[in-house]
């Protein structure tokens, strides 16, 4: 099968998520100049450079009383910072309550009933019990082509890793099992882990 976008793909259910897959979760945490806090996932996130240490994430969508997008860009356009909590296999139902579209005023933390802390570097709140959080300084947000879609770029500043995810001096991932998004409705979970030497090694 093959087909143009713009065209539409004439299934029951958009392929183009499922295609790309399985995506990394972005937990963003933010507090708004008004101090209040949000928490909410998104799927399009990636580390982008190294030196220095550089995120991304997109928000492709908007509600009524954001405007032009949603809590987490908005607090960010405000302040000028963010952070990144990592989501583990466990934390799966509460990361899924906070996805809804809640009003500006409600804080997902309380929520969903997850603990917070603050952060080092920045004024925001992380997820406490996380097995990582990054602590972001934005650096630019770009408007992509389309209604509501924001990617948000950004620098860490600091790093918070959990004890029980620290082995040997390396951040083990099967230690918490991080929760990946598929397509439609559907996540996965790393469980396994291989290593691959790379011709130069």
């Amino acid at each position: 099968m093959f087909y143009e976008p713009k065209n539409g793909h004439g299934l029951p259910h958009n392929p183009f998520n499922a295609i790309i897959s399985p995506r990394p979760i972005a937990w963003v945490s933010t507090r708004g100049s008004d101090g209040r806090d949000n928490l909410a996932p998104y799927s399009f996130f990636n580390a982008v450079a190294y030196v220095p240490p550089q995120v991304m994430f997109a928000s492709t969508s908007a509600k009524e009383d954001r405007g032009d997008t949603k809590d987490s860009v908005a607090n960010i356009r405000d302040t000028g910072v963010f952070a990144i909590n990592v989501v583990e296999y466990a934390a799966r139902d509460v990361m899924n309550r906070t996805s809804g579209s809640w009003d500006r005023d409600t804080d997902e933390f309380a929520l969903a009933g997850i603990d917070k802390a603050d952060c080092t570097t920045i004024d925001c709140p992380r997820v406490a019990n996380a097995p990582a959080t990054l602590e972001c300084k934005l650096t630019q947000i770009v408007q992509l082509p389309g209604v509501a879609n924001f990617a948000v770029f950004g620098e860490v500043t600091g790093v918070h890793m959990r004890d029980d995810c620290l082995v040997d001096g390396a951040f083990d991932v099967t230690r918490f099992q991080p929760l990946a998004r598929m397509g439609y409705r559907d996540y996965s979970v790393v469980k396994e882990v291989f290593t691959l030497k790379r011709p130069d090694d």
